[in-house]
């Protein structure tokens, strides 16, 4: 029996995965089916009847609602079942997530509950608080929220002015501060307060309770869209906050802050995958319903183009979520039988994911903005109108690239964590990219082209991540200590990480799809890959060349320009058949099923 092996963070871009290595969406066992149909069957029958009123900043019906998930077990997927929870894996509370997802602003609400309103204490609680707070959390006796934003301090957490100062008697902190745009804060029974103690360097955490003294949410925003969510200012006036409630250890407030984070990244990316999926069936139904010079929208090639695509995306997104989750999972498996409690392992898997866990935040937001705004664009006039669907989609959607770090923020930190790797000695990129250097100043390999699908597909994918060494590499060696300051350069390589790792995501699950099932069962979606790798073919190019224009000269750059259009070379595809086959699956099925 061959050995698992797992990629560690970021080595995808040095090295190639085996397609039984990773997991794919078809792989769910029946229970984790059955959670999965519990969540959408709340999420249907329950919150996306009652939209509407929710939007109107009804505080006792999200309340409500949130308690009713809780009775129902839907908010203690995560949390071990010696307190009250289900005790799953991260793949299957990323399953859960996909599927709350389709529920609009509640999916707001859940998320910020089960995520980063309750995994703190979960992560970094000790004995005590776990007990105390996790079965309320839970069971939805308790909501929870987290306050880390502040007017001043947005992507810059660690210069928030909220201070905590201890008492002369030492039994508690004095808080005091102003948190913005905190989700749930209207409802919360319990908030994690990132400040600083003192004059400490760093952010420290506590646990309060919204009943103390001191604490005032104010009214509900009016945003954009997520309408139906909670997000107001805290107000933190000399709180009084026993001892025992500060979480972790002093000054490990902003260590806690970022590793919450990534994990809301990639949670984030399986809520975008549920609402992708659901707004794409909101179009495809509007298709087969709406006629227009005598015959349904379906059948209009331009129509079919556009669901198409929502659907090439979304299946791409899908395929490299799940596949970093996996990766997650078999890190945390890895770290507890090295002897590490669960919640440091998770902790530590998910930091040695984050590269990922960004890709796939970015990916997903995007892909779901793009989904909904064809929806509305195939609904017409009709999608501009409040009583469609997909209006409340498209505005719920924008949300998405700003949460849990901008998208800008994200592909920074993609490249930033990749060069700190090197710089460790933990990724070997420079010895990789020193390669690429070669080759491009070598006589190109031809021989004898492969005639096998994945083959040919792996070389590809093997060109693509020869650009980004060739393109990263030299930015580095040119600008050294400076490449930071070089964000458009930074921007630039992200995207072309990004546009890989989908892609090699998106073949390996069809390629471990083909093993199980047969060629003929995954012929469609072989061809959704043609396409895919075609257009990100041309994408990186595109990312590549303004890169290589942006700091090379003369020979070099001629070098450079003549190499990234060797490694993007693509062979033709006929995408507009491709696409009207994608899209008379779609409209056969009327719903999602890829």
């Amino acid at each position: 029996m061959n050995q698992k092996t797992t990629l560690k963070g970021g080595e995808f871009i040095i090295k190639e995965s085996k397609a039984e290595d990773i997991f794919i969406p078809e792989e769910f066992n029946e229970e984790q089916k059955l959670m999965a149909d519990s969540c959408r069957a709340f999420t249907e029958t329950v919150v996306v009847p009652q939209m509407n009123q929710l939007e109107k900043h009804d505080r006792a019906l999200l309340t409500k609602l949130m308690k009713e998930a809780g009775e129902l077990g839907l908010l203690g997927i995560s949390v071990p079942e010696e307190y009250a929870g289900f005790g799953q894996n991260f793949v299957t509370s990323m399953l859960t997530t996909e599927e709350m997802g389709k529920g609009y602003s509640f999916a707001v609400a859940y998320s910020a509950h089960t995520g980063i309103g309750t995994l703190p204490i979960l992560y970094y609680g000790n004995e005590a608080q776990k007990s105390k707070y996790l079965p309320k959390l839970a069971t939805g006796e308790y909501i929870g929220s987290y306050c880390l934003t502040e007017a001043d301090a947005g992507s810059d957490a660690n210069s928030g002015k909220a201070n905590a100062i201890l008492s002369d008697d030492g039994s508690h902190y004095i808080l005091n501060g102003v948190k913005i745009w905190i989700t749930n804060g209207g409802v919360a029974d319990l908030l994690i307060v990132f400040a600083k103690i003192e004059k400490d360097k760093n952010l420290s955490a506590f646990i309060v309770e919204s009943t103390w003294e001191g604490v005032r949410a104010g009214v509900d925003e009016e945003k954009m869209g997520i309408k139906g969510s909670s997000t107001v200012q805290m107000y933190l006036d000399n709180v009084k906050v026993p001892v025992e409630n500060l979480l972790g250890d002093r000054n490990d407030g902003f260590k806690i802050a970022l590793n919450i984070l990534n994990l809301g990244r990639i949670k984030l990316s399986g809520a975008t995958i549920g609402a992708s999926k659901g707004t794409i069936g909101l179009a495809v139904n509007y298709t087969n319903e709406r006629k227009q010079f005598g015959k349904l929208l379906a059948n209009f090639p331009a129509i079919k183009s556009k669901l198409a695509e929502m659907v090439i995306l979304t299946y791409a997104s899908e395929s490299l979520t799940y596949r970093a989750s996996q990766n997650i999972e078999d890190a945390i498996q890895e770290y507890i039988q090295q002897g590490m409690d669960k919640g440091k392992a998770t902790v530590e898997g998910m930091r040695q994911y984050a590269i990922e866990a960004s890709i796939a935040k970015i990916f997903g937001s995007e892909t779901l903005d793009f989904v909904v705004d064809e929806a509305v664009q195939i609904h017409g006039g009709m999608g501009y109108s409040a009583e469609t669907q997909v209006e409340r989609a498209y505005r719920d959607s924008r949300i998405n690239r700003i949460f849990e770090g901008t998208n800008e923020i994200n592909r920074m930190v993609i490249v930033g964590e990749l060069l700190k790797r090197s710089m460790k000695g933990e990724i070997d990129l420079i010895r990789s990219a020193m390669a690429v250097a070669k080759e491009l100043i070598g006589i190109p390999e031809f021989g004898s082209p492969s005639t096998d699908y994945y083959e040919v597909k792996r070389k590809i994918i093997l060109n693509f991540k020869k650009s980004i060494l060739m393109v990263a590499g030299a930015a580095v060696q040119k600008f050294a200590q400076a490449f930071a300051e070089e964000q458009e350069i930074m921007l630039n390589v992200a995207d072309m990480i990004i546009q890989t790792y989908a892609a090699e995501s998106m073949m390996l699950r069809i390629e471990k799809l083909e093993s199980k099932n047969g060629a003929a069962q995954v012929s469609l979606q072989k061809a959704m890959l043609d396409v895919f790798i075609y257009d990100s073919a041309f994408e990186i190019n595109k990312y590549g060349t303004d890169a290589i224009n942006s700091f090379a000269v003369k020979d070099e750059q001629q070098a450079m320009l003549m190499g990234i259009k060797r490694f993007t070379k693509i062979s033709n595809v006929n995408v507009k058949e491709i696409r009207r086959m994608v899209a008379d699956k779609l409209i056969e099925q009327n719903i999602y099923q890829f």
